[in-house]
């Protein structure tokens, strides 16, 4: 384990930091998804598939969200049992075990995970988009 090394800490102790957050994202996941599915049947036996009105989108996207959280933790599970958990994707260097304590699914370190600067504007007059970020550190590459 190259990077969980470098930070200081053995890697039983990030398994289960990863595991005790995959188990609160399961809960999570199926909880939103439940009240989704109510929320969309008592909604579509009145007006259609239910999928326009405010609450039921709410909760779609608050799934999307928890789903997504939860594929980041597995990912960081696999990173784990492939020895590189903790090193950077970017770069190779490792992920200060501060970060990673709060955030074991961060897959760079803060240097290649800092924020980009500002398009330049081009010909058109309109900037790139910026500000924003994807989960757990997935700056685009």
């Amino acid at each position: 384990m190259s990077g969980g090394q470098s930070a200081g800490a053995p890697g039983p102790r990030w398994r289960a930091l990863l595991e005790a957050r995959w188990q609160t994202h399961v809960q999570e996941v199926t909880e939103l998804s439940l009240a989704y599915h109510v929320a969309a049947a008592a909604v579509s036996d009145d007006i259609g598939d239910g999928a326009g009105q405010p609450e039921v989108a709410s909760l779609l996207r608050r799934v999307t969200v928890a789903r997504r959280k939860l594929a980041d933790v597995e990912e960081a599970l696999g990173r784990l049992a492939a020895g590189t958990f903790g090193s950077c994707e970017q770069c190779g260097s490792a992920i200060p075990a501060g970060l990673l304590a709060a955030a074991p699914e961060t897959r760079y370190c803060p240097r290649c995970d800092a924020p980009s600067p500002e398009p330049e504007t081009r010909q058109s007059g309109v900037a790139g988009v910026s500000g924003i970020r994807p989960l757990a550190g997935r700056a685009p590459r």
